[in-house]
């Protein structure tokens, strides 16, 4: 009985899921289409199966070498934000200090901040330390996340305060406490948080436009932008690369997808 009330909900969450399929599923078969097919009005739902867009986006642009920077980007920033945010979690969360409230208070103000604010500053900075065009400069100002902080001390917030006594007891130190208690115990909030900085750092276009104007050192965000020409696109080879750049990370989403689902909602409710 109960179920039979909730289909006007399921109804509109197929609607819902629908609305957001139908982009992707224009994405492939544009990547397919030739030029004029691409154009056409009205639209052409069958492609002529054109593959060697996908090809034509190898030659176009240096997409293994900005696969390989997004790579060495998203690696590098998720691993970074894992560590230093989960360690400045633990501390907001359960560390007595003078002043953590307010340390904190501005820390969450940081995400009241629009982040094209901080474009100036960073680019200044990366300037100053002679990394434009290089790696480094590309995940640097990536490597801290106020937002994962926010989220992995909630996590923190709902672990049990005796497994932590009970550590204590023994005689570990709170670094001691957080590497081999703590830590494990806040998996699948790592997990989580893991894979939402994989998806926001493959798909960052903003920076990586600002800080490297090399080809060869810019991400595939950055790259398939350059295919946007200033009179005529491409569409179908843009759609083929933007496809190519997406399947990885729709892998990642899809192998982790429990995992942040019950790290979220395990946050949450705590």
């Amino acid at each position: 009985m109960r179920n039979g009330r909730l289909w006007p909900v399921h109804l509109v969450l197929a609607v819902g899921a629908a609305a957001m399929v139908v982009p992707f599923f224009w994405e492939v078969l544009t990547s397919l289409k030739t030029f004029t097919e691409s154009t056409r009005v009205p639209p052409t739902w069958i492609p002529s199966f054109e593959w060697s867009n996908f090809t034509r986006v190898l030659d176009s642009t240096p997409f293994v070498q900005q696969f390989g920077n997004t790579v060495v980007m998203t690696v590098v920033r998720t691993l970074a934000q894992l560590l230093f945010c989960s360690l400045a979690a633990y501390a907001f969360a359960r560390l007595r200090f003078p002043g953590r409230n307010v340390i904190f208070v501005l820390l969450l103000s940081v995400l009241m901040v629009p982040d094209q604010l901080f474009l100036i500053p960073q680019y200044q900075i990366i300037k100053g330390l002679d990394l434009l065009n290089t790696l480094p400069g590309l995940f640097l100002p990536g490597m801290f996340s106020a937002f994962g902080t926010f989220m992995l001390r909630q996590f923190f917030m709902g672990l049990p305060d005796e497994i932590e006594e009970a550590a204590r007891l023994d005689g570990a130190n709170p670094l001691r406490i957080f590497w081999s208690v703590m830590l494990p115990l806040a998996r699948p909030g790592l997990l989580a948080f893991g894979v939402l900085t994989v998806l926001w750092s493959w798909k960052d276009l903003m920076w990586p436009l600002v800080v490297n104007t090399d080809p060869e050192k810019m991400t595939l965000s950055a790259g398939l932008a350059a295919l946007h020409g200033e009179h005529v696109t491409e569409y179908p080879v843009l759609m083929a690369g933007s496809l190519m750049a997406t399947l990885p990370i729709i892998v990642v989403f899809v192998v982790l997808q429990r995992q942040l689902i019950q790290g979220i909602a395990f946050t949450g409710s705590k």
